[in-house]
């Protein structure tokens, strides 16, 4: 049995918006929500409409569902009229409310439980990512969206969930008729640029041209407003082939496979070349750097253009000892 009231809480709004989706899929049927629906926002409605919305018997529904977005001020607001609704919830509808946070010390809060539930909505981790896009894709254009393609996108793109949905909005107008996201596509439409920019930075680097190095990267950053969200990774996705490629040459792979296996189509020539001036240590330990600017850049503690610079810096002055 499903319960009489439903807070569903979260700070993301896309994520929030799709569990509110969800949850109204699981209340009511599509047939019935034009006379059995009403979604307000919580700064439009008064608690005497809310209520009156639920205490109206359902009609050619077997409930009534009322949804109030936005909620945090119409519950502070209203508290008093909703504990009292809480203590006594109309068994004929659903209320849904939708918060940014959820105190587990008020009133509501420790009232809720006897008639319905919480759903917290948490932003997923990175590594959680790639299934979220995949899902993405399928439910919303009926595309498929493989894990290793979604992964690369979170690659280009940064692990930001709304950004990373607008790229596949894109993607998909820009597949098409086609069905399939393929990494051609994510490349060609996503990152060519970004990684192309990181790709004559480093080469810049493994040269120790340090002028050209800075004023490749600033030109990243000035050409492209996203960059602050992306650069890190873009210049990881390029260090982690590197690294790749790195492991399979001590293995004894010729370039010709790796390339191949690693999909590097373009600039082969100057990606080994790369390689031959940058031992493995000093990839993997720009690989963790890079994972640090990362971290640091989403907890406010750099900007991530100062951090790149700073690393840009360190590798091209000390590229000739790393050889």
């Amino acid at each position: 049995m499903d319960s009489l009231i439903y807070i569903i809480a979260g700070k993301e709004d896309s994520l929030v918006n799709a569990q509110c989706r969800e949850l109204l899929d699981k209340l009511i049927e599509p047939q019935q929500r034009a006379i059995g629906l009403s979604i307000y926002q919580g700064s439009e409605v008064t608690i005497a409409e809310v209520l009156d919305e639920l205490r109206t018997l359902p009609f050619l529904t077997d409930k009534r569902v009322v949804v109030v977005k936005q909620a945090d001020d119409f519950i502070s607001k209203y508290r008093p009229f909703l504990e009292k609704y809480f203590d006594n919830p109309c068994p004929t509808a659903r209320l849904v409310l939708v918060v940014t946070t959820w105190q587990s010390s008020t009133k509501l809060a420790k009232k809720l439980p006897q008639v319905g539930q919480l759903i917290n909505v948490a932003a997923p981790k990175r590594w959680q990512l790639p299934a979220h896009l995949v899902e993405y894709a399928h439910s919303t254009y009926h595309k498929k969206l493989d894990k290793d393609t979604a992964e690369l996108l979170v690659d280009f793109a940064g692990d930001d969930l709304p950004r990373l949905y607008g790229e596949v909005d894109k993607l998909a107008l820009y597949i098409g008729e086609d069905k399939t996201i393929t990494t051609d596509h994510v490349e060609s439409l996503v990152g060519h640029n970004r990684v192309f920019d990181a790709f004559e930075v480093i080469d810049a680097v493994t040269t120790g041209d340090i002028g050209q190095a800075i004023e490749r990267l600033r030109n990243m950053f000035a050409a492209d407003k996203s960059a602050e969200y992306t650069v890190v990774g873009a210049f990881a996705y390029h260090i982690r082939q590197m690294f790749a490629a790195k492991v399979l040459l001590k293995k004894g792979a010729n370039p010709t496979d790796i390339a191949k296996r690693l999909r590097i189509w373009s600039n082969k020539d100057r990606f080994f070349a790369q390689l031959q001036q940058m031992p493995l240590e000093r990839i993997a330990e720009t690989l963790r750097r890079l994972a640090t600017i990362d971290y640091e850049t989403k907890t406010g503690r750099t900007k991530a253009a100062i951090a790149i610079e700073q690393l840009v810096l360190n590798l091209t002055t000390s590229a000739s000892t790393a050889i």
